[in-house]
């Protein structure tokens, strides 16, 4: 027997391509298209057979392997049939491998579109087929027969001889003329699902007996985009660079230019820790190792888009939405937690955002630090996912932060006749939470008692790290938040006006919603002094500046409604009113109410009663404020002016 031509020269036959090797000989093959090769199989076993065919659908799915195995299931000598028997001259024929038949006729639309081909197509279309059943042309890339060209076919299509069948393939159908689609049957053909894809590599690598390691094939498959044939063609070139160990996850990483994982896991730990110095440090690194920045930013948004499916459905990956191994899996779900919800959509936002902006663009390495510094400073920007991405970082830095030991009440003094004094007794007995107490001063010539560590700057200073601004829509994550650092704005507003702290220590954080802050307050005459005086601006104003809080400011009285407020003006009283009478509320002694009138009565509830023995021992400097005002003076005050 003689050598062949390769075995002579010393070489070894040109293996088939992968995608040519393993294309399908039935619609039985035919992965992820049942939608389209359900029916066929239907109409060819019923024998309801169109003269003309569209298919259409992205490239690599599948269109031109199915027009063929239509045409051998039509010209079979058992058909039309949904089986080919694989056996006759016309299946062989027309097998993956095999020579082709002169009754099926491939045409390649790109380069024979014009109208003198089609004229010609015409021409041969009448004679009869030679030694199949039917004369079937297949034109491939069908949008590109142009306009003259399908005027032409026009008439063949309508009415064709009873001996022939067309089939036109395409990807874009919306270019095919509308005359030509409405006499044809359409089957639009898809992606191949992901699970269905791996699947399918997985049987092809088990066949070629080559070992690949488990993380290989989902790279394959996100590399693949839903194209057999480019899945196939990818496969292809990794298995022909591997050795006898097998192909490598590491081989398969560098060869098709993605990200390792590791590098995505630190990055991710490093934006959601804020950790701005290893955010940039791997940004140097992917740059030092030669990678794309535009590759490193789409892999990026990938591995957000996984974190945000895991962040609202924990079991995704046992459920099939996500394809990853289970090691894989947990760490992730361990890094959606640390971020949240919202910081992973914004994040993913701006990732998108800027891998739009580098194509093309001179600086893609400038573009990729200027999307993560954006990511770690949620605080730039005012929209509803920045303030939901702060309050996020806010609560996890809240959770983390041990809590103050809480200070003990200290006990009354010896001396304490006033009214006052048992209140504040009782409230600290009562095991009832009390509205924050101010110090009063030292008596004249006596030390300043040291007051306890109430941990009160500390809270103040982590709140304002992580302040937010509230924007339309805000839930009900926002109160929470305002609640648990209620302290810490007290105390700003208590260097900021003493009087308005006061008067805020009485009221309690209610909503926070459509950038207003709802507030609920004891009584009316708090409420109305609170909106009236131009209290509400200086809370407003403390919130923005030193808390990046921007809101309109709301009270109510129980769970009434009360005046809402913008920024009102100091409050004005006309020159014939009563002078307002003082009465005491509960709370601080230093804050009394102002009601609206005097009481109609006329009685003197309003003057101190006499001193007894133990108010006159314990001397002016037990009283503060309004009380001493009231006590020593024997006046009303009718308002405050301060500095």
């Amino acid at each position: 027997m003689a050598a062949s031509a390769s075995e002579r020269e010393g070489t070894t036959p040109a293996s088939l391509a992968l995608y040519r090797k393993y294309r399908p000989a039935t619609f039985a093959e035919v992965k992820g298209q049942e939608h389209v090769t359900g029916p066929l199989r239907q109409a060819l076993l019923t024998g309801r057979i169109s003269h003309a065919y569209l298919f259409s659908g992205p490239r690599g799915c599948g269109k031109t392997s199915s027009a063929r195995i239509l045409a051998r299931s039509l010209n079979c000598v058992n058909g039309p049939t949904p089986d080919p028997c694989g056996v006759c001259d016309s299946c062989v024929a027309l097998a993956p491998s095999g020579p082709g038949s002169i009754d099926v006729i491939e045409i390649d639309a790109a380069s024979h579109g014009g109208v003198d081909d089609a004229r010609e197509l015409r021409e041969r279309a009448f004679y009869t087929p030679v030694s199949g059943r039917f004369k079937i042309y297949i034109i491939d890339e069908a949008h590109m027969v142009t306009q003259q060209g399908f005027n032409a076919l026009l008439k063949l299509v309508e009415e064709p001889p009873p001996h022939l069948k067309f089939i036109f393939a395409t990807t874009e159908p919306d270019k095919v003329i509308a005359t030509i689609r409405s006499r044809t049957h359409h089957y639009p053909f898809r992606l191949v699902p992901p699970s269905v894809l791996r699947e399918l590599m997985q049987d092809i690598v088990r066949k070629e007996g080559v070992e690949v390691d488990e993380a290989v094939l989902p790279l394959v498959v996100r590399a693949g985009a839903g194209s057999v044939r480019d899945s196939l063609s990818i496969l292809d070139q990794l298995l022909a660079g591997s050795d006898e160990t097998g192909l490598s996850y590491a081989k398969a990483v560098a060869l098709l230019g993605y990200t390792d994982a590791s590098l995505l896991d630190e990055i991710v730990d490093a934006f959601a820790a804020g950790n701005g110095a290893a955010v940039f440090g791997v940004v140097n690194r992917v740059i030092e190792g030669g990678h794309e920045p535009r590759r490193f930013a789409a892999d990026l948004l990938d591995r957000f888009r996984d974190l945000i499916v895991l962040a609202a459905v924990p079991d995704a990956a046992e459920t099939g939405l996500l394809d990853l191994p289970q090691d894989r899996a947990e760490r992730m779900a361990a890094q959606a937690g640390r971020f949240g919800q919202a910081g992973l959509a914004r994040a993913a936002e701006i990732v998108s955002t800027g891998l739009d902006q580098m194509r093309g663009a001179t600086s893609p390495r400038l573009l990729l630090e200027l999307m993560c510094a954006q990511v770690l400073l949620p605080a730039a920007a005012t929209d509803e996912k920045s303030l939901l991405a702060r309050l996020e970082r806010l609560e996890h830095t809240d959770r983390a932060r041990p809590a103050a030991p809480r200070p003990q009440a200290p006990a009354p003094p010896p001396h304490s006749g006033t009214d006052h004094e048992a209140e504040r007794t009782r409230g600290a007995t009562s095991g009832k939470p009390q509205a924050p107490i101010p110090p009063r001063p030292a008596a004249p010539g006596q030390p300043a008692r040291e007051q306890p560590a109430s941990g009160q700057a500390a809270r103040q200073q982590a709140a304002r790290e992580q302040a937010v601004s509230p924007a339309a829509g805000t839930d009900a994550s926002a109160s929470d938040v305002l609640r648990r650092n209620w302290d810490a704005v007290l105390e700003a507003v208590k260097r900021e006006r003493r009087v308005a702290w006061i008067l805020l220590s009485n009221a309690s954080v209610v909503s926070v919603d459509d950038n207003i802050l709802t507030l609920r307050f004891a009584g009316e005459g708090e409420l109305k002094r609170f909106s009236t005086s131009d209290y509400d601006a200086d809370l407003k104003r403390v919130l923005s500046t030193g808390f990046g809080l921007n809101v309109m400011v709301k009270g109510v009285v129980g769970g009434g409604a009360g005046v809402t407020s913008a920024s009102p003006g100091p409050s004005r009283q006309p020159e014939n009113a009563a002078p307002a009478v003082v009465r005491s509320v509960a709370g601080p002694p230093e804050f009394a109410g102002f009601d609206e009138e005097p009481p109609d009565d006329g009685a003197p509830d309003d003057v101190p009663d006499e001193p007894s023995a133990d108010d006159a021992a314990s001397g002016p400097a037990e009283l503060t404020g309004m009380d001493l005002i009231q006590r020593e003076l024997g006046g009303r005050v009718i308002s405050e002016i301060e500095d």
